[in-house]
């Protein structure tokens, strides 16, 4: 797949090396145009349609994240350059897809794209359609620990998990259940049954997901009508289930 990218970059020598290992190492990206600073960024942005912005973390008057604050309805991926590792939690709550460091390390760089480039592609397939899962629903029960004993569940009544702190809650369609077990122990008590963590805070019954939307990290709609938020880094995992 084809990718509409840009370079938003404060220093000349890194836009150029940068611009140069896209053009020999990834052939998929469409360098549309550079820029140096957030006001040229921004320029650039709402000017193209864009799939891929390549984004150094420092620059004059701001940092990236002020720029990415500016688009809030982007449906671009977002991947980070920089030369400061302390950027990386930053960059993964404002939905980087992949987050390099400086000196640019070539087979990461073409890590970044191919990922970018296989969650686009499978997005444009999804995009605001209902999914039809090819997951099957099996049967099974799920047994929640309590003080008084323990409670068993249908796991295919269970919409979604919540992680809350070192509690779980869990989400039916009438009601919900807090549960003194982390989010991790939930996903590997489902492991084999359809659910996927789209997200640090959330696992989902693939089954009771309903829409998929672009943007940002990304969506899902669940068939009671709420709307979770998927990492970039959960994208693909998420997209495999509808292959």
């Amino acid at each position: 797949m084809n990718l509409n990218a840009i370079i938003i970059e404060d220093e000349a020598n890194s836009r150029e090396i940068l611009s140069n290992y896209i053009n020999k190492y990834c052939p998929q990206v469409n360098l549309l145009g550079e820029a140096s600073s957030i006001s040229e960024g921004l320029e650039l942005i709402n000017g193209n349609e864009l799939d891929l912005i390549f984004l150094d973390v420092e620059m004059p008057f701001g940092n990236a994240f002020d720029l990415l604050e500016q688009v809030p309805d982007r449906t671009f991926e977002t991947v980070f350059v920089t030369a400061y590792d302390q950027y990386a939690k930053d960059a993964l709550n404002h939905h980087a897809a992949y987050y390099l460091t400086k000196p640019i390390n070539i087979d990461e760089l073409i890590n970044a794209v191919d990922y970018v480039s296989e969650v686009r592609t499978k997005e444009d397939k999804l995009q605001e359609q209902v999914l039809n899962t090819n997951a099957k629903s099996v049967k099974g029960k799920l047994t929640l620990p309590q003080q008084d004993g323990f409670q068993v569940l249908n796991v295919t009544d269970i919409l979604y998990c919540k992680a809350d702190d070192n509690y779980t809650e869990i989400f039916l369609e009438n009601k919900k259940i807090l549960v003194s077990k982390t989010l991790k122990y939930f996903e590997e008590a489902l492991v084999e049954f359809p659910f996927a963590r789209i997200h640090k805070s959330y696992l989902v019954n693939v089954n009771e997901i309903v829409k998929y939307r672009k943007g940002k990290g990304g969506s899902v709609v669940i068939s009671n009508g709420k709307e979770l938020l998927v990492s970039a880094s959960k994208k693909k995992e998420l997209l495999s289930f509808f292959e």
